[in-house]
């Protein structure tokens, strides 16, 4: 799932400061799952902000709602009449979200409360470990299933550095190496040899935005955003 984290409150404080009415904006999905932009999240955001401007002697009036997601319009349209009566939006959803609800209320100014962190595992209540970066070039099949581009400092294709020590990496000696782990993955399920493959470097395909499109579908004509 989608993983982040609240970005500090002296940011959002600085974002909003000219703004007298704001609608927090939370979202029921992944960032609900992992504590950081659902109801409560977007509850407290919005207390946090009512009383520290009302501190700064700058009042401010903050409202919260929370959909289900904010990364499908269906969901976003119950905000149509509703974000008219707020000078700014403030979402806690991740970037995809975000920038889906700034591209709705192109006229009201959409700010992010979160900074998304990646794509996770939940480990435990409160405990995430970014495992895929969506880099649109997975070779777990022949990596054993581990991402030597997540779990790699250094996110390497073909091998590990000169800094590998005893199984762990240099950059952080508590984070084990992901070509030691992949060696140790392919050794056990006889698979050794995969390791000897040799991977292309990620083209600049793969640093501009991206589409997909199912097979059996096709790209609708372009229409408006509601």
């Amino acid at each position: 799932m989608i993983v982040a984290k609240r970005k500090p409150f002296d940011e959002i404080m600085e974002m909003l400061e000219e703004y007298k009415k704001v609608l927090v904006v939370g979202c029921g999905t992944c960032v609900a799952v992992c504590l950081v932009g659902g109801e409560k999240e977007a509850n407290i955001l919005a207390t946090e902000l009512e009383m520290a401007r009302k501190l700064a002697d700058n009042p401010i009036e903050v409202d919260s709602v929370t959909l289900e997601r904010q990364c499908d319009r269906e969901y976003l349209a119950e905000l149509d009449d509703k974000q008219t009566d707020y000078d700014a939006l403030i979402s806690m959803a991740c970037g995809v979200g975000i920038q889906f609800l700034a591209e709705r209320f192109p006229d009201k100014p959409v700010f992010p409360a979160v900074d998304t962190a990646g794509l996770a595992v939940n480990q435990a209540v409160g405990w995430y470990e970014e495992r895929c970066r969506s880099c649109q070039q997975c070779v777990l099949a022949w990596t054993g299933g581990i991402c030597p581009v997540t779990m790699c400092a250094k996110g390497l294709y073909n091998g590990p550095c000169g800094g590998t020590n005893l199984g762990n990496c240099e950059i952080d000696p508590d984070q084990p190496c992901a070509w030691y782990l992949i060696h140790e993955r392919l050794a056990k399920q006889g698979r050794l040899h995969h390791i000897k493959q040799i991977y292309e470097a990620v083209g600049w395909r793969d640093t501009m935005p991206r589409t997909l499109i199912q097979p059996g579908y096709k790209k609708p004509e372009k229409e408006e955003a509601k």
